[in-house]
């Protein structure tokens, strides 16, 4: 579980991002060092950062705006959004959409389609991809939901895993730092619905600025980053 930044913990981390040119001015690297550098300050919910196309239930998003239970929040060809709801925090990319439980099914959520990184808090959640169930609990993760594959990481964490064509085959994981990526099949044809697979298209840069903005450092703080995929 991310431990809560201190402020020993913020000075070496800025200086371990600024030595390797990753706190400028602008996206991603630059709101990472804005974050940081506000401290131990209440977590502001809703979108923090959006460019392109951004819709929340149909509607254009604006920067700010809150996410709310069964809300759904989809981005177009060009379109990107970072948000925090509560002491979770997401990174969706193109062309995704992501919706979130209502009160009857609080603490679930449903990538319908396309791309999403998550870091979370405390308590238990259920991811729901196209071919697989996911509880999670503090946990960072990136998924990639196409209709009859989810490619799937534990960036760290644990999960439990339950391939929806062959739910005999649930597993627990648990990893330390992207150690066990994993396609999940829809095809019976198959011996085994989950293969191994490589870290792709997320970052440790990435997943320090989800855990910046709800107050916490990813645990491998420290150690070298992940910083092309």
């Amino acid at each position: 579980m991310s431990p809560t930044i201190c402020r020993s913990n913020r000075r070496s981390l800025l200086r371990a991002l600024a030595g390797a040119g990753l706190l400028g001015g602008a996206g991603i690297s630059g709101l990472i060092g804005r974050v940081l550098a506000a401290g131990n300050s209440p977590a502001l919910q809703g979108i923090r950062r959006m460019s392109g196309k951004v819709e929340v239930n149909g509607s254009s998003a604006g920067q700010g705006q809150r996410i709310l239970p069964g809300d759904t929040v989809t981005t177009g060809a060009d379109g990107e959004v970072v948000y925090v709801i509560g002491e979770n925090a997401f990174l969706q990319r193109a062309r995704s959409s992501v919706s979130f439980g209502d009160s009857a099914t609080a603490g679930v959520l449903r990538i319908i389609s396309g791309k999403l990184l998550s870091v979370f808090g405390k308590g238990p959640q259920k991811i729901v991809a196209s071919t697989a169930t996911i509880g999670i609990r503090g946990t960072g993760c990136y998924i990639e939901s196409a209709p009859d594959l989810v490619y799937f990481c534990l960036c760290y964490g644990e999960a439990d895993l339950v391939p929806t064509a062959a739910p005999a085959e649930q597993e627990l994981i648990k990893t330390t730092h992207h150690d066990r990526p994993l396609y999940i099949h829809n095809d019976m044809k198959m011996p085994t619905m989950m293969v191994p697979a490589g870290v792709i298209n997320h970052t440790d840069l990435e997943l320090t600025l989800l855990e910046s903005l709800v107050g916490r450092l990813p645990p491998f703080a420290g150690k070298r980053p992940y910083l092309s995929g």
